[in-house]
């Protein structure tokens, strides 16, 4: 027989009551084994409280039980506040699911209505066998378990093995197609009318971490046969905006790599500071980039960047001068606070800006950084068209811990008809920083908020993926073979506080997920990774 199990877990330095006081989940078998579920991390956070003046006080559950009632199945906790003292003493919180995959948002319920039902309530309840899988193959990393590829190849020049696949298939039933690196020396002593065995590998797409050492929020972008990268330079104290250029993706972060500085600091223009998350983006086909910089006075202010008809991206003198992202009736974007981190979203033909924006930093009146959304004009994209909508806030234990508090450097993925928003929440400087997702049909109306889903827990975090810690403001590309690439910053370690850039692989699961912790060996195996062919030269 197998149960799920639900649980809350002791806080600790590296795992505060933000993450702790939530609905954790575990896989457990007759004899008592238990497979903790999404890596150990919390699956269902309480949403913070919104005060009156706007501000959040976080909030957590304790005692979390589970039910089955026609035919669904529920979780009853009990609230508490940031320290974990019990809030609300008639009142619990309550989630649904038909499968602990998808979960209804929650709901505070009455404690007397409820208190039979939650003293009866057990932590831990029985499911099937086939529920079991189903939700082993969502919350626990997968990993591959076999590759195909053809035992023999007949090839007119050696040049056609770079072009051989081998298929992985993983634990859920996905797949993904590799490129098979042959050892070139037997490549190259093949023979005309022989048939030779051939030795290859099937390699994993792995962070190499640190790969750039002090940039934080990268940008990997293709761009008229070239690469470029893009990111905030820590190194300078977030001065300039600076910018890569090499042939392959990799050559972006050899050692020679060129970098040119497209725009300096100019205190006669107004800027000074924080040049902040600056990201390329095609727009009405002109190439921009959208940055955030401060003037003399600390503050940055969302600002867009036009490369010029012709221009070349690392020549300072081919970018139009910047100008200042404004609402339709030509004010700044914000007058009472800040506003950065801003990307392009497309749904259908329609074109959004998506911004962070924060009031009162430092001070009792923090209402911690929100996304806002608001359609834009595709020939003068700094030019808001509808008034801005709240997208998200830091509602989440994850997203909101130890006094930071962040909804920020938004970017989208677009896969199997889906808008995949991904954000990050938490310290973007410390261990606890994470990336979410904001969910929506591609062609929706995304000023609709019901168009979005809000995933509860975070897709990648600390311990997700090994070596790496506090990952996230992330970008996506494709690689020149067409994959999907997650780029992110991290720390190297616990309190190292340099942030540096990396990038890995997005997995597509079974049902279309794009995952973001299948990395190293659990995408490719020691023992599916050795590869030995027949390879005839005619």
């Amino acid at each position: 027989m197998n149960y799920i199990k639900a649980y809350t877990k002791a806080a600790g330095e590296e795992y505060p009551n933000s993450f702790a006081n939530s609905v954790h989940f575990a896989l457990c078998s007759g004899d008592g084994e238990a497979e903790e579920l999404n890596q150990g991390c919390g699956i269902l956070y309480a949403l913070a409280e919104i005060r009156k003046d706007d501000t959040l006080m976080e909030r957590g559950i304790e005692h979390p039980v589970i039910f089955e009632r026609n035919g669904q199945y529920g979780i009853l906790a009990k609230y508490v506040d940031a320290k974990g003292n019990a809030l609300l003493p008639d009142t619990l919180l309550l989630w649904t699911t038909a499968d602990f995959i998808d979960f209804s948002r929650q709901r505070e319920v009455s404690g007397a209505d409820y208190a039979a039902l939650f003293a009866a309530a057990d932590t831990s309840l029985p499911i099937s066998d086939a529920l079991c899988e189903k939700i082993r193959a969502r919350w626990t990393p997968l990993f591959s378990l076999r590759a195909d590829y053809p035992n023999k190849l007949l090839v007119r020049s050696a040049r056609e093995l770079s072009a051989v696949m081998a298929k992985v298939t993983y634990s859920d039933g996905s797949t993904d197609e590799k490129r098979i690196f042959f050892d070139e020396g037997e490549v190259s002593a093949l023979k005309r009318g022989c048939t030779t065995k051939v030795h290859g590998e099937i390699r994993a797409v792995s962070p190499r971490f640190p790969l750039a050492v002090g940039y934080a929020d990268p940008v990997i972008f293709p761009f008229n046969g070239s690469w470029y990268f893009l990111a905030t330079n820590d190194n300078v104290n977030d001065i300039g905006i600076f910018v890569r250029k090499a042939d392959t993706v990799e050559g972006l972060f050899s050692p020679e790599v060129k970098e040119y500085c497209i725009l300096a600091q100019n205190l006669e223009k107004g800027f000074v500071q924080t040049f902040w998350a600056p990201e390329f983006h095609v727009i009405g086909g002109a190439l921009y980039i959208l940055f955030a910089v401060s003037g003399s006075a600390w503050g940055p202010q969302c600002h867009v960047m036009k490369l010029k008809e012709g221009g070349e991206i690392i020549r300072a003198e081919d970018w139009e001068e910047p100008v200042r992202v404004v609402k339709s009736d030509g004010r700044p974007l914000a007058q009472d606070g800040i506003t950065l981190d801003m990307t392009w979203v497309l749904s259908g033909e329609q074109g959004y800006l998506v911004w962070s924006y924060r009031r009162g930093i430092g001070t009792p009146a923090d209402t911690g950084s929100m996304l806002y959304i608001a359609t834009a004009d595709k020939e003068k994209p700094w030019v808001l068209t509808s008034s801005p909508v709240l997208l998200s806030r830091p509602l989440y234990g994850w997203e909101n811990t130890r006094g930071t508090i962040n909804n920020e450097g938004p970017f989208a993925l677009y896969a199997n008809g889906k808008i995949y928003l991904a954000y990050s929440g938490g310290d973007a400087c410390g261990y606890s920083y994470a990336v979410g997702y904001l969910i929506a049909e591609d062609g929706a109306d995304l000023l609709d908020i019901s168009s979005w889903k809000k995933l509860s827990s975070p897709m990648l975090r600390s311990t997700f993926v090994e070596g790496i810690q506090g990952p996230g403001h992330n970008s996506f590309f494709q690689d020149e073979e067409g994959r999907w690439m997650i780029a992110y910053h991290a720390q190297e370690r616990k309190d190292y506080h340099c942030r540096c850039s990396t990038y890995h692989r997005v997995h597509f699961v079974a049902d279309g997920l794009p995952m973001l912790n299948v990395t190293g060996k659990r995408d490719v195996a020691t023992e599916i990774a050795e590869v030995e062919v027949d390879v005839e030269l005619l």
